[in-house]
């Protein structure tokens, strides 16, 4: 069948609407910049690059209903001496354009790869995932490691272990509301809870949750999204297995899982990973400590081969 025009949006007043805002948002990006449409079997994939097209590819990817915006705190220092890919995941909110209703998780590496394989053909990229998105880089990094030079997992959904009962209870509260209202109060309550060493650490990043808060709840008005596939917990056999040198980073105080219990789950069974815990963070640790997650990130990067 033949998309509406509109895809994936809900019309075309929202897609409008949605653009302006994702325009307005746009505007933060602190280091100049330049966007590209990939169309690849999967769809159009929307992408932001910033730094010198001679310097090693990184690959960013986004949480789970957020954007390549999402980088601006950290896109200036991860930029510097990388050309820094931040991509709009394609069956998620952004300007991506999917080209199938239903997806899976190999549907998600799929599509990585063939975006991958257009930005940096025959190099291997460093590939930095955040939540979702470090879910999806979990995934990639076990399918195609030798497209890979090294990769960073950020606070992972799922992926290390099970979500804590409080975040899913939380979220099992969202999807069982039914009216517009109470969903969203019940959203912007978790967001708060998730993102809480942000919200108490002063306005300017109060104010950048605040944001994200706002876009994650209009999601539902702009956009008429796929079933959003749920991050698994890989088993001891794959991590075995992984052979890429990776960095798992994660706020202290994480609300999804507990950091120390993923450190130790990686410490015992993925010995190629290394482990950071960042302090007076949780799931907000790349906005709510930029400066540190960003050394933690370009240190790995940029030391010596693991």
């Amino acid at each position: 069948m033949t998309k509406p025009s509109v895809h994936p949006f809900r019309s075309e007043q929202a897609r409008a609407e949605y653009e302006a805002f994702y325009g307005e948002v746009a505007r933060a990006w602190p280091v100049p910049s330049e966007t590209m449409l990939i169309d690849t079997p999967s769809g159009r994939t929307h992408v932001r690059a910033s730094g010198k097209a001679t310097d090693p590819p990184l690959v960013l990817l986004a949480g789970a209903r957020g954007t390549s915006l999402m980088w601006i705190p950290n896109v200036a220092a991860l930029s510097e001496h990388h050309r820094t890919y931040a991509l709009d995941t394609i069956n998620d909110v952004g300007l991506s354009v999917p080209r199938r209703d239903t997806w899976t998780a190999e549907d998600l590496v799929l599509w990585l790869d063939e975006v991958v394989r257009v930005l940096s053909p025959g190099q291997p990229i460093d590939l930095v995932g955040m939540s979702y998105g470090g879910w999806l880089a979990a995934l990639y990094a076990l399918r195609f490691p030798e497209r890979l030079r090294r990769v960073v997992l950020l606070a992972p959904g799922g992926t290390v272990l099970r979500l804590s009962f409080g975040f899913f209870a939380r979220v099992m509260l969202i999807l069982a509301l039914r009216r517009p209202g109470a969903t969203e109060g019940a959203l912007v309550r978790t967001l708060r809870w998730v993102f809480a060493d942000a919200v108490g650490s002063g306005e300017a990043r109060r104010t950048f949750v605040e944001r994200d808060v706002a876009a994650m709840v209009q999601a539902g008005r702009f956009f008429a999204l796929p079933r959003m596939v749920w991050p698994t917990v890989l088993d001891d056999e794959s991590w075995r297995r992984w052979s890429v040198p990776g960095l798992f980073v994660v706020g202290e105080n994480e609300k999804i899982y507990s950091a120390r219990a993923a450190v130790r789950r990686l410490q015992r069974v993925a010995p190629r990973i290394r482990t950071k815990i960042i302090p007076g963070a949780g799931h907000d640790l790349t906005f709510v400590q930029p400066d540190l997650v960003a050394r933690a990130v370009l240190d790995f990067l940029d030391g010596p081969e693991p």
